[in-house]
């Protein structure tokens, strides 16, 4: 499987790396706030990424996402997560109970903080049975952002 990444950057967010197989996503990085080169413009990817960095609707249904490293309840979970709309939230522990595990909060969170896929797996729609959660190295204030983009006030 050869596997092409594309860098690219989104002024006032940061900057990405996208490795696809084919039409697959095999992962999707992105690092808030980080300096990087505007390359990867041509890409169709790369185009939507940065329309809904800048407010577009795109709930990216249609990229497929390579996950044949998943466990079933984690590949439940991306998928369960996928279909949560843009401009709702949902806590851990119900994103564990969609997927079939109720009582699984814990190993939601952990598949969130692991998240491969940014935006594609829109992990900054689940939030803290208290509160607005964490979004691991990136912060809060930027799942806050993230939120606003979709019209969630946390």
């Amino acid at each position: 499987m050869a596997v092409v990444e594309t860098r690219y950057a989104m002024r006032g967010w940061g900057a990405g790396e996208l490795w696809r197989s084919d039409s697959v996503v095999v992962a999707h990085d992105f690092r808030f706030a980080a300096e990087g080169v505007e390359d990867g413009a041509d890409d169709d990817l790369v185009v939507r990424i940065r329309a809904f960095l800048g407010g577009e609707a795109d709930d990216f249904a249609d990229v497929v996402l390579e996950l044949g490293w998943a466990t079933p309840f984690q590949r439940s979970l991306a998928d369960t997560l996928r279909q949560v709309p843009r401009g709702e939230v949902v806590s851990y522990g119900e994103l564990a109970a969609l997927a079939g595990r109720p009582g699984a909060a814990r190993a939601a969170g952990a598949f969130c903080a692991a998240n491969r896929f940014a935006f594609f797996v829109p992990c900054h729609r689940v939030v803290s049975a208290h509160g607005i959660g964490g979004y691991g190295s990136a912060g809060v204030e930027v799942k806050r952002r993230l939120l606003a983009l979709e019209g969630v006030s946390l």
